[in-house]
């Protein structure tokens, strides 16, 4: 018996959610009845050494100059030709691109498109190819429930085509004592310090990290409150600045990329994450599985991963204060954050484990095949 072959494309393989759930794959999909390779744009990091230890090949075929860049759709072409795919299954805008493209043109038996993004600014020409796209594909995946509803309700995209598949993360490891003690000592972060953490890429009009900082400066009364910022990017200098403009530099610790972020999190007592956008927030959902409360904004799949009241704290995005007073909130009640804490890990361990997001895929690509009539 053959092994059911699947041919990913995206954009860049660094250190995202998207690429994160394709190592979950890798990692958890039978690999004597599946056989993955990867096509991307670019390839640097962490995850592309865990993908090539599990045995994924990935293809680098550099930047689009446009969505009809046939250069590189011709290179696409000669991997379908070679690897012969059962299912391509794009995601990201270039993925997706690659995927509805390549595969139509190339017949792969099982189009799979997916939406990882919360994308509210998102042009009509944009929506409407993704909309020409769909049109070619067998199913197309949405990462949470607010995202199906963007696919549906603006990209115009048929229902019976959506299909809703949580993100998922996977379950943290075990973090010794001493190696908490060690980050400790090396941040300067004291046994009575309040630390409040954040985890992501610092792209700030998308992050809105700088609204943490303000939040930070708004509790300037709380001597021992600290914030750990996890993560690097292009406006990590920005980002610095603000908290010197706003004098709260002595409060901010930046630790740069962390690709095994498990004992950043023992640093902290409150997650915080203040994006404008977002597709789902995998880092609340790890967060919830370290057994933080989180503070979060109501936008995109954070309001679905998040429940106000039960699992921390939902807000308005841009708004500083709100934060402060959800910090200070917490800050006060330990209690308060017991619950969360315990609610959310629940919750998390229910619904966003990346055992779970695996056997969701598994399922629709049994499903495909079987209605295709597909034996390998």
């Amino acid at each position: 018996m053959g092994k059911v072959r699947v041919l990913y494309t995206m954009s860049t393989v660094a250190s995202g959610g998207v690429e994160k759930r394709r190592l979950s794959l890798a990692k958890y999909l039978d690999k004597s009845k599946y056989e993955l390779k990867i096509v991307s744009t670019h390839k640097a990091g962490g995850v592309v050494d865990g993908l090539e230890k599990e045995g994924v090949e990935i293809f680098e075929i550099k930047t689009f100059k446009g969505i009809f860049h046939w250069e590189k759709h011709k290179k696409v072409q000669k991997i379908i030709d070679d690897f012969k795919p059962h299912i391509i299954h794009g995601a990201v805008y270039e993925g997706v691109t690659m995927a509805a493209i390549n595969g139509f043109i190339k017949k792969v038996p099982i189009i799979i498109l997916e939406e990882t993004s919360d994308p509210q600014n998102r042009s009509s020409k944009a929506n409407l190819l993704l909309r020409m796209f769909s049109l070619v594909a067998d199913k197309f995946v949405a990462i949470s429930p607010n995202v199906s509803d963007y696919l549906i309700k603006t990209a115009k995209i048929s229902s019976k085509k959506v299909i809703t598949i949580n993100n998922g993360v996977e379950i943290p490891r075990e973090v010794s004592d001493s190696e908490i003690q060690n980050w400790k000592s090396q941040y300067s972060i004291n046994e009575n310090d309040f630390v409040i953490g954040t985890v992501g890429r610092l792209i700030n009009d998308h992050k809105k990290v700088t609204d943490i900082i303000e939040a930070i400066h708004l509790l300037k009364e709380l001597n021992n409150l600290k914030l750990i910022i996890v993560g690097d990017g292009k406006d990590m200098e920005l980002i610095k600045q603000k908290a010197i403009d706003l004098g709260v530099q002595e409060k901010v610790i930046f630790t740069g990329y962390q690709y095994d972020s498990a004992s950043f999190y023992k640093l902290m007592d409150v997650f915080c994450i203040a994006s404008q956008r977002e597709g789902f927030g995998l880092v609340a959902a790890e967060a919830m599985l370290h057994n933080l409360p989180v503070i979060a904004t109501k936008v995109g799949g954070l309001q679905n991963v998040v429940v106000d009241g039960e699992t921390g704290v939902l807000l308005q995005p841009h708004q500083p204060q709100e934060i402060a007073d959800a910090i200070k909130k917490l800050y006060e009640s330990a209690e308060l954050r017991h619950k969360f804490a315990q609610n959310g890990y629940n919750r998390a361990l229910e619904n966003y484990t990346e055992e779970r997001y695996v056997k969701d895929v598994i399922n629709l690509y049994i499903e495909l095949l079987s209605s295709k009539n597909i034996q390998v």
